[in-house]
């Protein structure tokens, strides 16, 4: 009978084994892949940079930085001494800022009770009170189906926060309210003015004091220059020359009639490092908005993403209420949730099972967090320190993204088997 027992000790622990080497070698697989990626687009001079983390549950199954943190200088010439991409740096994160930051802090005054989705964002914001803004709500700023037009160069006419929000209440709309989803940066800057007014606090205080505090991040914040404790920050694009062409070229769509893109010249003329890319962001809202601002390191992020993953819990106590994430992660007739994005025909959620999120940011950075099997992607590329292609557009990330993803996702698949 000892023998037996033995016996059978014996196989479990070799059964055990053999599955332990499976996996192991299948997370070699998925690695070699993801190095092979992002390793040829370095060596392609697609991108300067990146830094990658893939967690599944409690494990991390990949982290590594590649390449250059900062690679150009601002005539778009090599550094002699160019700063190699370290897990440690600091990331623009361009519009994970609606997601990490905002959509967040909406999430937390829901919870709280202080707000609804659905209440109408004049209850906060009087100016809205008119007859073509009074149906607008706080879940259709969340949706961009608000009917906001997408973009406007505030920074012709304002370097202060409050003085950008007034502008956006005179601002007419360009769409039917809930007709459609137009991608719009000022939904989200409503809605950190939205946060300012609930809490009573200015919108980076906010968010420091209840999602950077308490979930640990201590590598996040906006401005990080006025901070002399963070000395490894990525460096994104040479001055604002993408913005610059937005308000000169109208193929872009974006072009606004009635401005004359001469009455207002205070482009910056260096490179980027610590000061927010977006120009609204920067030069219009001292810094800090709901859309734009955040910068942060793949760990920090990380833990945000973990409390989504966990049911809103952090550690042992729910910071965020289950049915609160279950209110914002929850599709919508135009297949997104609140705030975060759930279409799987996005590039870094390509052919992702139902229930799968993320987003991205202009700078190079995105999310994917793929419920089905507890795992979640974060890529953090610095794609505008090479400068703008002969298109004068920047270099596409998507295929990137998209190989990352399906690379996830085949080891998913993989592991099951």
């Amino acid at each position: 009978m000892q023998k037996k027992l033995i016996s059978l000790l014996i196989i479990l622990l070799l059964n055990q084994y053999i599955v332990a080497a499976q996996h192991t070698e299948k997370q070699e697989v998925l690695i070699a892949k993801i190095n092979t990626i992002l390793e040829n687009e370095i060596n392609q001079s697609n991108i300067p940079g990146a830094v990658v983390l893939v967690k599944q549950g409690d494990v991390t199954l990949y982290k590594n930085a590649f390449g250059y943190a900062s690679l150009n200088n601002f005539d778009n010439k090599r550094l002699q001494n160019p700063e190699k991409t370290t897990v440690n740096h600091l990331y623009d994160i361009a519009s994970l800022t609606k997601v990490i930051g905002t959509t967040t802090s909406i999430m937390l005054l829901v919870d709280q009770g202080l707000i609804n989705v659905e209440d109408p964002v004049c209850d906060y914001i009087k100016a809205f009170n008119t007859p073509d803004k009074n149906k607008i709500t706080i879940r259709h700023l969340l949706t961009h189906t608000a009917g906001l037009i997408e973009w406007f160069p505030f920074y012709y006419y304002s370097n202060k926060r409050k003085d950008t929000y007034k502008i956006i209440d005179k601002l007419p709309l360009k769409y039917a309210i809930g007709s459609g989803r137009h991608y719009s940066d000022l939904g989200f800057i409503l809605l950190g003015e939205i946060i300012e007014k609930v809490s009573n606090l200015p919108l980076d205080q906010f968010m420091e004091q209840h999602i950077f505090k308490p979930l640990r991040m201590e590598h996040t914040l906006f401005n990080p220059l006025k901070n002399e404790t963070y000395n490894k920050i990525t460096a994104t694009s040479h001055g604002n020359p993408f913005e610059n062409r937005m308000v000169t070229d109208a193929s872009l769509g974006f072009k606004i009639d009635s401005l004359n893109p001469n009455q207002w010249n205070g482009w910056r003329q260096y490179t980027l490092k610590g000061e927010v890319n977006d120009g609204n962001a920067w030069y219009a809202n001292e810094g800090v908005s709901g859309h734009a601002g955040i910068f942060s390191t793949v760990d920090d992020l990380q833990k945000v993403i973990d409390v989504l993953k966990n049911k809103g819990k952090l550690n042992d106590r729910q910071f965020i209420s289950e049915n609160t994430l279950d209110l914002f992660l929850t599709q919508d007739e135009f297949k997104n949730g609140l705030g975060w994005v759930m279409n799987n025909s996005s590039a870094y959620l390509k052919n992702a099972p139902k229930g799968s999120f993320g987003h991205t940011g202009f700078t190079g950075t995105s999310i994917a967090v793929i419920p089905k099997y507890d795992i979640s992607v974060i890529l953090l590329i610095n794609r505008q320190n090479l400068g703008l292609l002969a298109s004068k557009s920047y270099y596409n990330l998507n295929p990137i993204r998209e190989k990352i993803v399906t690379s996830v996702l085949d080891y998913c698949d993989n592991k099951k088997n």
